[in-house]
């Protein structure tokens, strides 16, 4: 009964806490299916006063582009993903054993490029020259496929891993390679979680890469055709009130200037929304272990 009491401040924070990150969420939902007219008034509510779907319809006024982006930014966000882990988890695995040579040298040469990059000239210069990458879709995958910072915490979540257990495996015959995949792997679901989940949603919101590299529309991805459309929305407004031109006349008040951001913000969201209670239960574990030990 006294633990209960003692806790009930932090369990007051925490929901109030929560609270700082449910409440901005519901406002979003609410706007983007509010009236635009209504929302410009009226102002942000938790329950739209006049309901409307014009900034969803806006949104999903060409179906077959928007469908065709999900498809792309479904597509390489998994197979980056998944590569990415078969690359990290690779280069962490020796650097957590003791027994490894070269691992000071490697560890820095990492650590480095956490500091210092090639430069966005330099990076387009061989994606495109060396590596023809340009309008292709493998642009969105090979490039980034090992991450420094991710490195650091799976070999440090490795290296907590209990030592005999290796050793143990290496007495019975086991080869390094079955070491790494019959023990350390799956005793390394957390982190391997944590950092898949990272690693998926650095993908899922990357819009720069098609920005830079992108030509063609089939391989848009999602984040650069909203990017697109919200531009559309907003030259259209902007040329309808600074120079409007004679004979035509745009309604602005049916234009869903601002709910359509609001609506972006869920259409890019969604899935990820829908994932993540899949990966919860072990990111805080994940992340904080491999964190904290070196």
């Amino acid at each position: 009964m006294k633990s209960k009491r003692a806790n009930l401040p932090v369990n007051i924070f925490f929901l109030i806490f929560s609270l700082g990150f449910i409440i901005p969420f519901i406002l979003i939902i609410s706007s983007s299916i509010t009236d635009e007219q209504t929302l410009i008034t009226e102002g942000y509510k938790l329950i739209p006063h006049k309901f409307s779907l014009e900034a969803y319809k806006y949104v999903m006024k060409s179906p077959g582009q928007l469908l065709n982006s999900y498809k792309v930014t479904i597509f390489y966000s998994l197979v980056a993903t998944a590569f990415s882990m078969v690359v990290m988890t690779l280069m962490a695995y020796p650097l957590s054993r003791s027994s490894y040579k070269y691992k000071k040298p490697v560890t820095f040469f990492i650590i480095f490029t956490m500091l210092f990059s090639g430069g966005l000239i330099p990076t387009y210069i061989l994606m495109t020259k060396y590596l023809h990458l340009q309008d292709n879709i493998w642009v969105y995958i090979l490039p980034n496929l090992a991450n420094a910072f991710h490195i650091i915490v799976i070999r440090s979540f490795f290296q907590g891993l209990p030592p005999s257990l290796v050793e143990s495996a290496k007495i019975d015959g086991a080869r390094e390679l079955q070491v790494f995949y019959k023990i350390v792997l799956p005793l390394s679901k957390p982190v391997i979680a944590t950092v898949s989940l990272l690693n998926l949603l650095a993908r899922w919101n990357d819009w720069n890469t098609a920005l830079i590299y992108i030509r063609s529309k089939e391989l848009f991805s999602l984040q650069y055709l909203l990017q697109q459309i919200l531009r559309e929305v907003q030259f259209i407004k902007d040329m309808a009130e600074s120079s409007p031109v004679a004979g035509i006349s745009i309604n602005l008040t049916q234009l869903p200037s601002e709910t359509i951001r609001f609506a972006l913000c869920i259409v890019a969201a969604g899935p990820m929304l829908i994932i993540f209670p899949f990966f919860q239960k072990y990111f805080a574990k994940g992340l904080t272990v491999g964190a904290v030990k070196e």
